[in-house]
């Protein structure tokens, strides 16, 4: 008896989709490395025909991303020609605000900084008028490398306070009045005719340290310790901003030891009331009235050997490291890196973290632990919020939606 087979369904009779072969942005993120290749390394690391490659290839020097780089050695024939990423086919406007100040630097593509400006600035003065300087500090440094407006591939801002990244909108800042719900990103845009993205400014310090001084780590937190304290989180190599971008609110985590302690987001007990540089600054001299100008206080103390502001320090050294040990024994970091003013300055604050880490957390998940002053010290925030914007220029979706409708004139250097 002959078995009759069910006809297939529509379903299964339909071809399976096949996954798109490489694009011209897939192709350059094979040339973000800095090594020059040949087409005929292209087409082995691709495996694309020699045509396709060939047209990606020349898409993307029309747009500047790519530049000769020399010949490889001849096998026979003609020397075949190297082609490399040309970090400064464009520029990035990275702006990194403090409370007093604002940092505002030109990048290549690679965050390289190219030029820069800082000024003493009061983020209370209001949006406006601190994104208006950065508008005018812009034209400036553009004029400094002899390049224009035109040049620029984004702009990346970082702010004082918290920030919903999707909108770049701030919410309800602490420090910052006038700027609650304020279209930061629109506003800068309007006026500089490129993308913007803001973020929370210890995010971009802990983009900018770790794509410079540790990119090969899977999982970091970098902690800003200032007039407050907060902490940005790298985990699989990738900022974690969390659902609404308040991820690493580290300063309002109840501490052990923060009792009734009041704390300017209202609440009690926060770590930031009793272990930021306001707080310190205040119990070392009651008359101050714990401004900006805090961690200022705190170190000129600690330089002339003052034994109250050393207790002090290391005492809030002690509170942040045990509410860091919640983190370690949550997350595992292999790296915890200190930063802002007091982070980067304060030796007997690092020695209390680490006692209170390696006291209160597992050996499992201090085997390897290291607890770290940063190393791009002043230079973290604009270094940050130079690789946020680059890497939404050169997102391979962006690349290849470039290349769809490359610009009437393209810069190569």
């Amino acid at each position: 008896m002959t078995q009759t087979l069910p006809a297939a369904s529509a379903e299964a009779a339909t071809p399976m989709p096949t996954a798109a072969p490489p694009g011209g942005g897939d192709l350059l993120n094979l040339m973000l490395d800095g090594q020059p290749r040949t087409r005929a390394d292209l087409i082995e690391l691709t495996g694309l025909a020699r045509s396709t490659v060939a047209g990606r290839i020349e898409g993307l020097l029309s747009v500047g991303l790519l530049q000769p780089s020399g010949q490889s050695r001849s096998t026979g024939g003609r020397p075949p020609t190297r082609f490399a990423f040309n970090p400064r086919a464009k520029l990035v406007l990275a702006a990194d605000f403090g409370v007093t100040h604002g940092r505002a630097a030109l990048t290549d593509l690679t965050a390289t900084v190219l030029a820069e400006e800082v000024s003493d600035l009061d983020i209370a003065a209001g949006p406006e008028a601190t994104l208006g300087w950065l508008v005018d500090v812009a034209d400036r440094l553009l004029a400094q490398v002899g390049r224009r407006r035109s040049d620029l591939a984004g702009v990346g801002i970082g702010l004082p306070g918290p920030v919903e990244h999707q909108t770049g909108r701030p919410v309800k800042p602490p420090i910052m009045p006038g700027w609650d719900d304020f279209d930061v990103a629109a506003w800068v845009t309007e006026r500089m005719g490129v993308p913007v993205l803001v973020d929370n400014d210890v995010n971009l310090m802990a983009l900018g340290e770790h794509s410079v001084v540790y990119p090969q780590v899977e999982h970091l937190v970098f902690v800003k310790i200032s007039t407050g304290i907060g902490a940005g989180i790298i985990s699989g190599r990738r900022l974690h901003r969390g659902a609404q971008g308040s991820a690493g609110d580290l300063g309002h985590v109840q501490s052990p030891r923060g009792g009734d302690a009041l704390c300017s987001c209202g609440n009690r007990g926060c770590l930031e009331a009793i272990a930021s540089a306001r707080t310190i600054a205040q119990e070392l001299d009651p008359d101050h009235l714990g401004g900006a100008d805090a961690s200022r206080l705190v170190l000129e103390r600690l330089s002339h050997g003052d034994r109250d502001a050393v207790a002090a320090i290391r005492r809030a050294g002690r509170d942040i490291g045990e509410v860091l040990a919640s983190c370690v024994s949550l997350m595992n970091p292999s790296v915890i890196v200190l930063g802002g003013a007091l982070g980067g300055g304060a030796p007997s604050l690092l020695a209390g973290v680490r006692e209170a880490i390696y006291a209160r957390s597992l050996p499992l998940a201090t085997g390897e632990l290291i607890v770290v002053p940063a190393q791009t010290g002043e230079h973290a925030g604009v270094i940050g919020a130079a690789t946020m914007a680059v890497q939404q220029y050169l997102a391979p979706q962006s690349v290849d939606a470039m290349l769809a409708n490359p610009p009437a004139h393209a810069v190569v250097l």
